[in-house]
C-alpha cells in the first residue's frame, strides 16, 4: 500500500514519521512531564478564571516546552517579543486596515516574511515560529464579527506571560538529568534562504486570504495546520510535515471523541477534563520525543487536543461535531496548502537567485 506513496517526490523511504521502538532517556521523560503538566496547568487556570480563548493558554505551553528542550533568557525573550509583536500587529493593523483588503494583505505579507526570515536564519527560530502560529490564530479570531480585538489582545498577552511562568515552573520541578549537547549549526546557500522566505510567506498569506474570503470562522485548526506544515520552509519537508499533520489530527480527534464518550455528562467537571487532557498530552509527548522532538505526528496530535479542549470542551459544549468537522477541514486544508507549496516551489526554482539546492539529493 505504501510503495506507490514512497515514489512521490516529497515522500522518500524513511521520511514518514515512524518513531523507533525504544525506551525514552531521562531528559526525554522530563520533557514529556513538562509538556503534559504545563499544558494542563495552563488549561486548568484559564478555565478556573473563566478567561476567553482557552486555546492560547493550552497550546502556547506546548510550543515553548515541546519545540524547545531547554529554557534560558534568549528563549524567553524570543517568546515574549513574538507575543508583543503579534499583539501590536493585531491591535493596530487589524484596527486600521481590517476593512481594507489590499492594505491588510500587504501588511500580512510583510509580517509573515519577517517571521519566516527569522525562522530561516535559525538563531531566532522560536520567535518566528510562535509569531506565525500566534498571528494565524489571532487573525482568525479577529475575523469574527462579534470578536473584541482588545479582549483578544489582552488574552494573548495574559496567555504569553502565564506560559513563561508555567515553563519556568516546569523546568524547576522537572529539570533535565544531564546536560544537553548544543544543536549543530546548519549553513545554507543564500538562494535557499530567499526560496524559503518567499515560499512560506506567500503560501501563508494565501491561506489567510482564502480563510477570510470564504469566511471559514469555525476552521481554526485547519488554518493553523496550513501554517504548521510550512515550518520545514521547503517543499521536501512540507510533504513530510503534511502527512504527519494529517495523521496527528486524525489521532487527536479520535482520542478527543473517545474522551467525550468516556466523560459523557461529566465533561462539565473541570478536574475530570484536566486529567483526560494530561493523559492524552503525556502519550502524545512520548510519541513526540520518539520522533525526535520536531513538528511530527505526535506534535500535531498534541496541538489538536489543545485546540479541541481549549476551544470547545466546556460545561456548555461538547466536541463530537467539532472533532469530526476538524479532521475533514484539516485534510482539505493540508492538501490545498501542499499543492500551493509545490506550485510555488516550481516557480521559484525557475530563477537562479531563488533556486532551492538540495544537499545529498541522491535517492
Amino acid at each position: 500500500m505504501l510503495k506507490p506513496l514512497l515514489r512521490l517526490p516529497f515522500i522518500r523511504k524513511g521520511s514518514v514519521s515512524r518513531p523507533a521502538h525504544r525506551a525514552l532517556i531521562g531528559n526525554e521523560v522530563r520533557q514529556c512531564l513538562r509538556v503534559a503538566f504545563g499544558a494542563t496547568l495552563g488549561f486548568t487556570i484559564s478555565k478556573l478564571m473563566d478567561w476567553n480563548y482557552g486555546t492560547f493558554f493550552t497550546v502556547y505551553p506546548m510550543l515553548i516546552l515541546g519545540l524547545v528542550p531547554i529554557l534560558n533568557a534568549h528563549i524567553i525573550r524570543q517568546f515574549l517579543a513574538s507575543a508583543a509583536l503579534v499583539s501590536a500587529f493585531v491591535f493596530v493593523i487589524q484596527g486600521m486596515f481590517g476593512d481594507q483588503p489590499i492594505p491588510m494583505i500587504i501588511t500580512v505579507v510583510m509580517i509573515f516574511a519577517f517571521m519566516f526570515r527569522c525562522m530561516s536564519n535559525g538563531a531566532n527560530f522560536l520567535f518566528g515560529a510562535v509569531g506565525v502560529v500566534g498571528l494565524s490564530m489571532q487573525l482568525h479570531f479577529a475575523s469574527y464579527s462579534t470578536a473584541s480585538v482588545s479582549d483578544l489582545v489582552m488574552s494573548n498577552v495574559a496567555a504569553s506571560l502565564l506560559t513563561v511562568f508555567v515553563a519556568m515552573f516546569m523546568h524547576l520541578i522537572f529539570p533535565d538529568v544531564e546536560a544537553r549537547a548544543k544543536p549543530p549549526v546548519v549553513s545554507k546557500p543564500d538562494s535557499n534562504r530567499r526560496h524559503e522566505v518567499i515560499l512560506a510567506s506567500m503560501v501563508a498569506t494565501l491561506s489567510f486570504i482564502v480563510f477570510q474570503v470564504l469566511d471559514l470562522q469555525d476552521s481554526l485548526s485547519a488554518q493553523v495546520s496550513s501554517v504548521l506544515i510550512l515550518f520545514p520552509l521547503n517543499w521536501y519537508g512540507a510533504g513530510r510535515a503534511a502527512l504527519n499533520r494529517a495523521i496527528g489530527t486524525l489521532i487527536g480527534c479520535n482520542i478527543g471523541l473517545a474522551w467525550q464518550f468516556v466523560l459523557l455528562n461529566h465533561s462539565g467537571i473541570l478536574w475530570f477534563v484536566s486529567i483526560a487532557l494530561w493523559i492524552s498530552v503525556m502519550l502524545f509527548a512520548r510519541y513526540h520525543m520518539l520522533e525526535g522532538g520536531g513538528s511530527g505526528a505526535g506534535f500535531g496530535a498534541m496541538t489538536t487536543m489543545g485546540i479541541l479542549f481549549g476551544q470547545y470542551l466546556s460545561p456548555q459544549q461538547d466536541l463530537v461535531y467539532n472533532a469530526l468537522y476538524r479532521f475533514t477541514s484539516v485534510t482539505v486544508s493540508v492538501a490545498a496548502t501542499l499543492t500551493a507549496v509545490y506550485l510555488m516551489h516550481r516557480f521559484l526554482n525557475q530563477f537562479v537567485t531563488t533556486r532551492f539546492v538540495v544537499a545529498n539529493s541522491a535517492p
